[in-house]
């Protein structure tokens, strides 16, 4: 992480901590040579076989990793509330794992989810919470966060499919669901991929892009500033 965080800085110092975010696909394609150097050195120990798949496993771990840094920078400079807090491990957070979990009859469902952002009141429990999904690209369309937040819906309103097959959510505070995405690839100017924003409330881009379907991920500070 020690020559990314490097190429990080850079950002900040040139464009502030806020708008660094934009630029998480910049950064992240910065260090692709510094990942070549250690898949090889992976391969050759016998730790992995395949690099395809670690490269993407890689990238999506640094995105979560810099988005968390960032945030916890910028609550460091009190940019962001002191009440609100982050996870990278959000299934198993005491605060976080129950109000993720959606009963279907004697089944229970939870989404995928890379990062939670949540706020605490002043007894330490929790108040209000955004999980995240990341992706690197939307090649892999992310069909079971979406799946999971319209059975959210569903569980939430009132109508027969709910009665049917016994879908029941037992939280008063939802949380809010969200995306983020760096989109290596370009994706997002395929018409077919924006539809699937409307499925989140909201969904940030790790780009400088100015587009009325997708928020920048500068605008995270202020989002979780303004909703937890």
């Amino acid at each position: 992480m020690i020559p990314i965080l490097k190429q990080l800085d850079k950002y900040i110092a040139k464009y502030g901590l806020e708008k660094s975010l934009d630029y998480l696909n910049t950064i992240l394609n910065s260090a692709k040579d510094d990942i070549e150097i250690l898949l090889d050195k992976r391969i050759l120990e016998g730790e992995i076989k395949d690099k395809s798949q670690a490269r993407k496993s890689i990238a999506g771990n640094t995105f979560s990793l810099l988005i968390k840094y960032l945030f916890i920078t910028l609550k460091e400079n009190q940019l962001i509330k002191t009440n609100i807090f982050i996870t990278s491990n959000p299934k198993k957070h005491k605060l976080i794992s129950d109000i993720v979990t959606i009963k279907v009859d004697d089944e229970t469902q939870k989404p995928n989810m890379d990062l939670a952002i949540y706020s605490i009141n002043e007894k330490n429990t929790l108040n209000k919470c955004l999980i995240l999904s990341l992706k690197i690209s939307l090649n892999k369309y992310p069909e079971q966060i979406c799946a999971w937040k319209l059975l959210l819906e569903i569980a939430t309103s009132d109508n027969p499919i709910k009665e049917k097959y016994n879908i029941s959510y037992e939280h008063k505070t939802m949380p809010l669901v969200g995306f983020a995405t760096v989109n290596f690839y370009d994706e997002i100017n395929n018409p077919q991929h924006r539809g699937m924003f409307k499925f989140f409330d909201i969904a940030f881009i790790g780009k400088p892009l100015n587009a009325g379907f997708i928020n920048n991920l500068s605008d995270l500070p202020r989002f979780v500033n303004e909703n937890l």
